[in-house]
């Protein structure tokens, strides 16, 4: 039986490398749902290539124009809307869904894939910065596997294998430190999203580049390795490998270190945790450790401050990991189209952490108003500097 797949979010990066990944093995997986926020076109062009039952556009005003290309596929049904997403995850035909969706937008389906009893496979990350400790309740109570599709957690989570009784140490969580890790502070109040936007290894969407160049991008890395593995902040390291070669490691309590490298290359995270524990061939580039040097450095949480304030949000728990997503989603956005400077992110952030309102011990219910609440205040922060 093939496994049926439902990608939140297929026609960004990751997903659209799933797909690449289910038209490698055709008997093994199958396209069953494909869900896109505004990218109707692109979600249309998926549908005729991959013929799947349903196809879902987050964004309610381009359904029409969704619905009426895809009128020649009478099998293909159409939805629209953020309630759909949440009922399409919840179909009893789908195996696993992938979580593909950028930003605090995944954690309500995710939450329904979750109560269906559906194996996750993790790429939005944001999920478990806002609520990992709700997350991995559920996912203990209903019994639902997570498996975690970021490059760097699929590292330490084959880095794990087989090693069950074993006590961490320390997690190596890896990083490139972006195309700024040489600037000066000088230097950084004067780039651009165009500059911020050209990662030096890795291919991925603009949200989550900017984040890259700012290292808030694994500050949550950091939040999310913790509620994954169960391991408290202060045992996680971030080394700054900019080869993007070492994908992350364990260091053990007798000393021994396990590591997981390769190219630079998503599929392979994202096959993983759909064939899990099996690895199934896959084409691609092979890394070749001879023309390939290994360098690490130590990240500088001066320069780069959003870092530090993720492991204060961690530290500090409750809802803060979910005031400082909010208050990220604000300003990458802002710095994006040139309302803010790329220092500024990190003041906006660190000035909202401090006039949202704390809870120490927040509900679902309590998630949904902090991050309205942050968003609010950031976007206030941000219009008046």
């Amino acid at each position: 039986m093939k496994q049926q797949i439902c990608i939140l979010g297929s026609t960004g990066s990751i997903g659209t490398q799933a797909l690449d990944v289910i038209s490698q093995h055709p008997d093994l997986y199958e396209a069953y749902a494909l869900t896109a926020n505004h990218r109707w076109k692109e979600l249309a062009e998926q549908a005729r290539r991959f013929n799947p039952a349903a196809v879902v556009i987050a964004d309610e005003a381009y359904y029409d124009a969704l619905k009426q290309e895809l009128s020649d596929m009478p099998d293909v049904k159409v939805y629209a809307g953020g309630k759909a997403l949440e009922d399409i995850v919840e179909s009893p035909s789908i195996d696993v869904v992938l979580t593909a969706m950028v930003g605090y937008s995944g954690l309500a389906p995710t939450i329904h894939a979750i109560k269906a009893k559906k194996k996750i496979c993790l790429a939005n990350k944001e999920t478990l910065v806002v609520a990992g400790e709700l997350i991995l309740q559920l996912a203990q109570q209903y019994h639902v596997p997570i498996l975690p599709v970021d490059s760097e957690h699929s590292a330490i989570f084959q880095s794990l294998v087989g090693e069950d009784e074993n006590e961490i140490e320390k997690i190596l969580l890896t990083c490139s430190g972006g195309p700024f890790r040489t600037f000066s502070h000088e230097q950084l109040r004067n780039v651009t999203a165009a500059d911020a936007l050209k990662h030096p290894t890795w291919d991925m969407g603009a949200k989550i580049t900017i984040d890259s160049a700012s290292l808030m991008n694994k500050g949550f890395e950091v939040i999310e390795a913790k509620w994954l593995f169960g391991v408290p902040a202060d045992k996680i390291q971030v080394l700054v490998h900019p080869q993007s070669i070492v994908h992350s490691a364990v260091q053990f309590f007798d000393g021994g270190v396990k590591a997981q490298l390769g190219v630079p290359d998503m599929r392979l995270p994202i096959q993983y945790a759909f064939s899990f524990p099996k690895r199934l061939q896959l084409s691609g580039d092979r890394l070749d450790l001879f023309r390939q040097p290994l360098e690490f450095f130590e990240p500088d949480v001066e320069k780069f401050k959003c870092l530090a304030m993720a492991y204060e949000a961690i530290n500090k728990g409750g809802n803060m990991p979910c005031i400082v997503n909010a208050a990220n989603e604000i300003v990458n956005e802002g710095f994006r189209k040139g309302a803010c400077t790329f220092l500024a992110m990190g003041e906006i952030i660190e000035e909202t952490m401090r006039k949202v309102a704390f809870d120490s011990n927040p509900d679902y219910d309590v998630y949904v108003q902090t991050d309205a609440e942050a968003r609010r205040v950031a976007l206030d922060i941000m219009n008046n500097k």
